[in-house]
């Protein structure tokens, strides 16, 4: 039997032993998920929502455990594992619970005069079996949030943890069996690259994948050979716009805990920086001096942990090395004590360094300075990615109006992270951080079949466009468009209009 190793990445201990699926089993796991798909479709949103709520009342009685669990995987701080894995998928299970009736209910749509009496509207049914591939950084919110989302449309779920964190699939296992789910509603397998490729050729009937940029072009180009539909979820390099006028103390809270937040594992990091050169010398200064106050650790009175695996702590020290090389200057040391890296800030950079254009995902902070806001738009918008962006500044009305020319899928004003826990906000990229948008309404209809209805009522034989044509059928459906098309008031041309397409109708 070969097994996945969980491994604790503060202790270096193994945690756990898992099976890893092989792909035979993937398939059977599909199939699985499809037969009890006929029967979870058919259930009323009001018994979904009961499941639901179990599933929330079950991480509400575990709190602690499961924090423990999410840590030990993952190395974060237990603060982290509560606030940023736990809490989020708590408010999102709460928010669908309240508002997945309301907006799977059918919607009216307006339908042309020149359709008389008929009515349009659009309904909302789930796709079938949604195979989920989660990631490592955050490995409970970030499988949680898209199989309740799934679930709660009336899709059955088969879901592929990472294997650098395989005990969270457990957990997950753990708690859709204890929230007494159907059989087969939700599935986990265990695995790597194999696995991935044994779900996607098992052909669901959606793909949604959070991860890395090359591991999202890779699921895409497979999915595409069976045309099944891919939601991608990847990477950020995200900027930080700082303006004169900000509240500098808490823009230089804001970059902290932006920069530095899981240890910079998160794909909404603040992981480029611009601040206006007449604000620059003082809010280093500030910024540098909280980051010596940061405690590095894994208890409870810790603020950075460890990070997750080994290559990202190579790939972190990698760019960094690349950058110094290349003239930037280190503001804080970069050390690292086993798998533990210290926040490091660095200036001197510019936009030839892979620092300040390709993903870092590590705690690293890299600082330039600009004139005019439009040099900092410049900057902002010159990157291959397109996920989230953050603008500080004591005048909101402007704020708002510069994040309208930032070429990304989410902005915050004043604060950072945390516009992703916001359940009603529709949450995805541009460019190459990503394909489609979950949360809010837009996640339940991400995961749902739209078709728009039209209804004619069928009370007279014959429709005006239907055969046969003729000459006065030329000139009655001219006489129509003219009327259509005037500049005027419906009221004022409606009753033209109904005598047309009577005439029309009459014409043999």
């Amino acid at each position: 039997m070969e097994v996945l190793h969980a491994v604790n990445p503060v202790t270096g201990e193994v945690i756990e032993e898992l099976r890893r699926n092989n792909p035979e089993e993937v398939s059977t796991a599909v199939i699985n998920s499809r037969r009890s798909f006929e029967n979870w479709s058919t259930l009323s949103v009001e018994i979904r929502v009961k499941y639901l709520k179990a599933i929330r009342s079950n991480i509400m009685s575990n709190l602690d455990e499961y924090a423990l669990i999410i840590s030990k995987d993952t190395g974060k701080v237990l603060t982290e594992s509560l606030m940023s894995d736990i809490l989020p998928t708590l408010d999102f299970i709460r928010y669908y619970e309240k508002n997945t009736e309301k907006f799977l209910k059918s919607k009216k749509r307006n339908t042309p005069l020149s359709f008389q009496g008929g009515k349009s509207f659009i309904t909302y049914q789930p796709l079938g079996v949604i195979g989920i591939i989660a990631p490592w950084n955050f490995p409970f919110q970030l499988s949680m949030i898209p199989v309740i989302t799934a679930l709660a449309a009336g899709n059955t779920v088969v879901i592929k943890p990472s294997n650098e964190t395989p005990t969270i699939g457990a957990l997950i296992e753990r708690i859709i069996i204890e929230s007494g789910l159907p059989e087969g509603v939700v599935q986990v397998v265990q695995g790597g690259r194999e696995v991935v490729s044994a779900l996607i050729d098992a052909k669901p009937n959606k793909i949604f994948f959070t991860g890395s940029v090359a591991t999202g072009r890779k699921i895409m180009e497979q999915a595409s050979k069976h045309l099944i539909p891919v939601e991608l979820e990847l990477g950020g390099k995200d900027p930080m716009i700082v303006l004169e006028d900000a509240n500098i103390d808490r823009a230089v809270e804001g970059a902290l805990y932006g920069a530095f937040a899981n240890s910079g594992q998160v794909c909404v990091s603040v992981e480029r920086l611009y601040l206006q050169e007449n604000i620059a010398e003082e809010f280093i200064r500030k910024l540098t001096e909280r980051v010596k106050q940061l405690n590095i650790g894994s208890g409870k009175n810790n603020d950075i942990g460890a990070m997750t695996t080994s290559d990202q702590i190579e790939h972190v020290k990698n760019q960094i090395n690349a950058a110094v090389k290349m003239g930037a200057k280190l503001i804080t040391p970069l050390k690292i004590e086993n798998n533990f890296i210290h926040p490091v800030v660095l200036s001197n950079v510019n936009h030839q360094m892979e620092i300040m254009t390709e993903e870092t995902f590590g705690p690293v902070l890299p600082i330039m300075t600009f004139d005019r806001i439009e040099e900092a738009l410049r900057l902002a918008n010159d990157s291959d990615y397109g996920l989230n962006a953050s603008i500080w500044t004591k005048d909101t009305a402007r704020g708002e109006k510069i994040a309208t020319k930032l070429v990304t899928g989410n902005v915050m004003l004043n604060d950072v992270l945390r516009n992703v826990g916001n359940p009603d906000l529709p949450y995805g990229g541009y460019k190459d951080s990503g394909v489609g948008k979950y949360h809010g309404p837009e996640g339940l209809y991400s995961f749902s079949r739209e078709t728009s209805v039209m209804v004619n009522k069928g009370k007279s034989n014959r429709e005006a466009n239907w055969f046969p044509y003729s000459t006065k059928k030329y000139e009655g459906l001219t006489e129509l468009l003219k009327t259509l098309n005037e500049d005027k008031s419906l009221l004022r041309k409606g009753g033209a209009l109904l005598k047309i397409a009577k005439k029309l109708k009459e014409i043999d």
